[in-house]
């Protein structure tokens, strides 16, 4: 099975990203997470097995119930193996300091009382994490998030320099007036297939208008507020702590998946730990 490579930081944290991309085609692209559509230009590129895997060893020995976490010779990153001391049937552990389960949570989309929360940590400047939003996202919200099987969450992330923590405080910007999702699209629909954005001001604010951001006024006085900017360190910070070192990278339960995989690897990862919250799922991971 083909995989996709997982962004991996090549710089510090405080250095400046290459690279620049118009908004292009954003509008449509915001306009077909908003209506849930599916997409299938998955980017298949050999997933780099070697961090990936290490940053799921690294975080799964951080899982309650994992017993070491994956063994060395285990399958990538990615594979839908449990790590040692997967839950037993109908049990599905979570960590609160992962799954949150805040209703009033501005980055979440579905059900708070969901049998499972799917997080992703995810970096607004990162390629690999457009391709996850722009092909996989749609589908995921239609077949598990919508039906209230899933509950997604996401935790931003600022490894590409100080325009990675611009576009994370624009994006949490825009959701503190409600249009996360559609702020989320709208900059993932103008990536670039690789490299990382230039995110300068004028293009984070033509996000917001194409997400209907309807105080822009306001959103752009959001960008320079220090306490946003203080989050986004501090969320950064917190995932490095639990050993997250590529992005995009998910975990559900005591389960970790790294990369953009394609759909149907998704698929396979949260019906398996739906069985294992003792959830049946008929019809969702079947391939279309």
């Amino acid at each position: 099975m083909s995989k996709t490579q997982p962004e991996k930081p090549a710089q510090p944290a405080d250095a400046s990203g290459p690279a620049a991309a118009g908004p292009g085609h954003a509008t449509a692209h915001a306009a077909g997470l908003e209506r849930r559509l599916r997409r299938s230009r998955i980017l298949n590129v050999v997933l780099g097995a070697i961090t990936a895997f290490l940053a799921v060893v690294v975080i799964a020995q951080s899982l309650p119930g994992s017993a070491g976490g994956a063994a060395a010779d285990a399958p990538p990153a990615s594979s839908d193996t449990p790590a040692t001391g997967a839950p037993a049937a109908g049990t599905n552990p979570e960590n609160p300091a992962i799954a949150k389960r805040d209703p009033d949570d501005p980055f979440a989309i579905g059900s708070v009382d969901a049998p499972i929360v799917l997080v992703e940590w995810a970096d607004f400047r990162c390629p690999f994490c457009a391709v996850f939003t722009n092909d996989t996202m749609p589908v995921i919200l239609d077949e598990y998030v919508d039906s209230g099987l899933v509950r997604y969450e996401f935790r931003d992330v600022a490894f590409f320099g100080d325009e990675s923590v611009d576009a994370a405080v624009a994006a949490r910007a825009a959701g503190e007036q409600g249009r996360f999702p559609e702020y989320l699209a709208a900059l993932y629909a103008a990536a670039p297939e690789s490299g990382h954005p230039d995110m300068p001001r004028e293009k984070l604010v033509g996000f917001a208008q194409t997400a209907g951001v309807p105080d822009l006024a306001r959103f752009e006085a959001d960008l320079d507020r220090q306490d946003l900017r203080d989050a986004v360190a501090k969320s950064t910070a917190d995932a490095q702590a639990l050993g997250v070192s590529s992005v995009p990278f998910f975990v559900v339960g005591t389960q970790a998946m790294a990369g953009a995989q394609p759909v149907d690897a998704f698929r396979q990862f949260l019906d398996t730990r739906l069985a294992e919250a003792g959830v049946d799922a008929p019809g969702a991971g079947q391939a279309d």
